[in-house]
């Protein structure tokens, strides 16, 4: 994908939204580029203990971006690096404040779980990120080390089709329990499902009545 400028890539329109100054990066499928080392903050002493107790190896990515620093990890050591964040005195990531998923169509490992950790200790945020694919969509639970985060990996799984391994129960949060298809991959129709419910039928969006 060529460089593109501008509202959905619109240029030369004498735009004075302020949209025209935007510059959207080409897309790097699966290829995820760390930022270069010092990070600054407290990112430095961050990622140093990770690599020190978990291996350099370990870490994909270190990212720092908007003043954020991100980690991205395997799939399947999810719930050690959790452990690691929440218990180490140096880390002291106490609080998981939120997992979410998201869908990057163009990647092959195109469905990303983030993780938004908070240090009460140190007053530090951190975000743990990896990512699957649809054909095998399977990443470590991380309820054994934070509680808070049973119910967003139901709706991550329930929107997004994303199995947590070790989840004490993996069911739909959000949608019927017979419901195919998981509605927040991009991949998802956006409108004209027929939908049903028990003694009433609601038409799809372009089957409706038009009200004029």
């Amino acid at each position: 994908m060529s460089e593109q400028k501008g509202l959905f890539g619109v240029s030369g329109s004498g735009d004075t939204s302020g949209f025209s100054g935007l510059v959207r990066q080409p897309a790097h499928p699966d290829e995820i580029i760390s930022s270069p080392a010092p990070y600054g903050e407290y990112f430095d002493e961050v990622v140093d203990v990770l690599r020190e107790r978990l291996g350099g190896e370990s870490l994909r990515a270190v990212v720092v971006e908007h003043g954020e620093l991100t980690v991205h990890i395997a799939p399947d050591r999810t719930a050690e690096f959790c452990k690691v964040l929440r218990d180490d005195e140096n880390l002291k990531f106490e609080f998981c404040n939120s997992l979410s998923g998201v869908d990057y169509p163009d990647q092959q490992h195109h469905l990303h779980v983030a993780y938004h950790l908070t240090s009460m200790t140190y007053r530090r945020r951190i975000r743990v990120e990896t990512s699957v694919g649809a054909d095998n969509p399977v990443v470590a639970s991380v309820t054994g080390v934070y509680p808070t985060a049973d119910w967003q990996e139901r709706e991550t799984y329930d929107m997004f089709g994303v199995i947590f391994d070790g989840h004490p129960a993996l069911t739909r949060i959000l949608m019927p329990d017979d419901w195919e298809g998981y509605p927040q991959r991009k991949d998802y129709p956006l409108g004209g499902i027929d939908v049903e419910y028990k003694d009433a039928h609601i038409a799809p969006p372009d089957q409706r009545r038009s009200y004029k």
